[in-house]
């Protein structure tokens, strides 16, 4: 008995003295490991007599357990020194100002985007939605684009590989939001079939478009926003209606000039570019070109199975890129697409 509480006290003594997890550790396997010293005063009870080995056991057993305790409570008083140590070491100032959850907004392009499309929906047109992967005949053939126009090349459009690494037969990242119209048009027809006459189609498809073009000004991903307006009776002039009262009211402004520059398109016949001219002094006799537009070529009302004799519409194409750069006085489209918040938050 008197050799169990010397154990005891020992063990106790030692624990103590140990500030070290790893150290403590060892210490215990001195008593309670595989060749500690409990664990082979237990071991050695099978060579006592039975009434020893019951009056033995009890009392190493109780030893075992207070060596167990003392360990138990040294290790949780450890655990609490270190912690204490470690709070003191990352002790807050709670009187230096909250840091704050960072503010969030939207993008320029997509600000851009919001309010083009407010503008346009206040003079009663629709947003119409479509695919970015297109075939070849939505992006260029409805559009009476020929076989061999330069737009067709490799070098101006993304084409898309099959799963065998092959080119895809006609499957492409579409160039511009042209074919949401070719489509509109089409289903607006199927709508309205056997009718005698069918409703005005008032559109703008806005969306990200894709081509090989990269500097200053472009980026082989931008936006557009095209328009369409199909109906009996529609002309040039509500053409340049629209536009010079769209131009004026995005940039808050009647201090502004638009002009509609002769161009080519295949899909528009008359076409046109447009300029527009701040009149500020700044700015005075400066004329930037902005988007393009034109009266609906009859191939492509007769492609979606419009009568262009008793039809006309006019299309007009703008780059919101663009327009955000000269609302907000950016010189560079690649800082829109770069992700630096630097630049971003200014917009917020």
């Amino acid at each position: 008995m008197q050799d169990m509480d010397r154990i005891v006290e020992e063990a106790r003594a030692v624990f103590a003295a140990t500030d070290d997890p790893d150290a403590l550790e060892q210490a215990k396997a001195r008593y309670l490991g595989k060749s500690g010293r409990i664990t082979e005063l237990l071991k050695g009870l099978g060579a006592l007599p039975p009434e020893q080995k019951r009056t033995a056991g009890a009392v190493i057993n109780q030893a075992k357990a207070m060596v167990e305790a003392a360990l138990a409570e040294r290790r949780e008083a450890i655990k609490q020194t270190e912690l204490s140590a470690r709070l003191a070491e990352e002790a807050l100032d709670v009187t230096l100002p909250g840091r704050g959850e960072a503010q969030g907004g939207l993008h320029p392009v997509t600000r851009t985007l919001e309010r083009i499309e407010r503008l346009f929906a206040s003079i009663g047109f629709a947003v119409a939605d479509g695919p970015e992967i297109e075939t070849d005949f939505y992006n260029f053939t409805a559009l009476n684009t020929p076989a061999d126009h330069p737009a067709r090349s490799m070098h101006d459009t993304f084409y898309l590989l099959d799963e065998r690494g092959s080119l895809a037969q006609g499957v492409l990242l579409r160039t511009h939001t042209s074919p949401i119209q070719a489509r509109y048009m089409q289903a607006h027809v199927a709508k309205y079939a056997g009718q005698e006459s069918m409703p005005e189609i008032r559109i703008i498809a806005p969306g990200r478009v894709y081509r090989v073009d990269s500097d200053a000004t472009h980026s082989p991903m931008f936006h557009q926003v095209e328009g369409l307006w199909v109906g009996e009776n529609v002309s040039f002039a509500d053409l340049k209606g629209v536009i010079a009262d769209f131009l004026r009211r995005f940039f808050e402004t009647d201090d502004l000039e638009v002009r509609f520059r002769p161009s080519f398109f295949p899909f528009t016949e008359p076409s046109a570019e447009i300029d527009v001219a701040f009149m500020r002094e700044t700015q005075k006799g400066r004329w930037l070109e902005i988007a393009g537009c034109g009266m609906v070529h009859p191939n492509v009302l007769t492609h979606a199975g419009i009568d262009p004799e008793k039809y006309t519409g006019f299309a007009f194409g703008f780059g919101p890129d663009r327009l955000a750069m000269l609302r907000y006085g950016v010189n560079d489209l690649r800082l829109f697409f770069e992700g630096d918040l630097r630049f971003l938050r200014q917009f917020v």
